[in-house]
């Protein structure tokens, strides 16, 4: 575990030393606030966070691989991956650390909103549930934004392709329920539960349901074991 704290912790001062990471950062809460407000400003405010957990689980989606893009594709370019693949460390303490080092700084980034939160608990009355749970579902969602794009940024030593398809693959999953509705039947069933959405809505409503945590953790651990092994098999290039 002493490979994997030095890894995230170098990876950890080089997001908070750099202007990327605060950049997407700030563009992030500007676009998360504006959402924020848009309850405020309707004809009827409500005292909850509808409209945040309506847009930022897509918000994070683009997020996410903007985190991870330079992880291992900066160091395929700059030629520092075949030193780091020598040197007396495992694959997978490499992916973990780096990917612990994003999920840090994701979760640096979402805690600041809380602020919303504590924007409604002063000057009403929010019903706790929903914002809880959709916290939960935020963090569930972002683990598996950032191990796509863990998985993206080995594939490929450009960083912006990284980002693109990983962006590509996120969009993918969180729409895909929109053809459940067109498959019908069983298929439709099947397709709703791949999608990253239909699992999202109940954390959204206030409910936490396992099979919706299982279901993140599961995709997160799945696209995590995929870049462990792109990451060996560069050993036999």
């Amino acid at each position: 575990m002493r490979t994997v704290q030095a890894v995230a912790w170098k990876e950890i001062q080089i997001y908070f030393g750099g202007p990327t990471a605060y950049i997407v950062g700030l563009i992030f809460l500007g676009l998360t606030g504006f959402f924020f407000a848009q309850d405020l400003e309707s004809a009827f405010p409500e005292a909850s966070l509808g409209s945040f957990f309506q847009w930022a689980p897509l918000l994070l989606i683009l997020m996410a691989p903007t985190l991870t893009m330079r992880l291992l594709a900066e160091e395929q370019k700059l030629g520092t991956i075949e030193l780091l693949l020598t040197s007396p460390v495992r694959d997978w303490e490499v992916v973990v650390g780096k990917y612990l080092a994003s999920l840090v700084f994701l979760l640096a980034t979402l805690s600041l909103t809380l602020y919303y939160t504590l924007l409604l608990a002063v000057f009403a009355n929010p019903d706790p549930g929903p914002i809880y749970s959709g916290y939960l579902g935020l963090v569930l969602l972002a683990a598996v934004g950032l191990s796509v794009g863990m998985l993206t940024t080995t594939l490929t030593s450009n960083q912006i392709v990284a980002a693109v398809v990983a962006m590509g693959i996120l969009l993918a999953l969180y729409f895909v329920g929109v053809a459940s509705g067109v498959a019908g039947g069983v298929g439709s069933t099947v397709i709703n539960e791949i999608g990253l959405d239909s699992h999202f809505e109940d954390f959204a409503k206030g409910i936490i349901d396992t099979k919706h945590i299982v279901y993140f953790v599961s995709l997160t651990i799945f696209f995590l074991f995929l870049t462990v092994r792109a990451l060996e098999s560069r050993r036999w290039r």
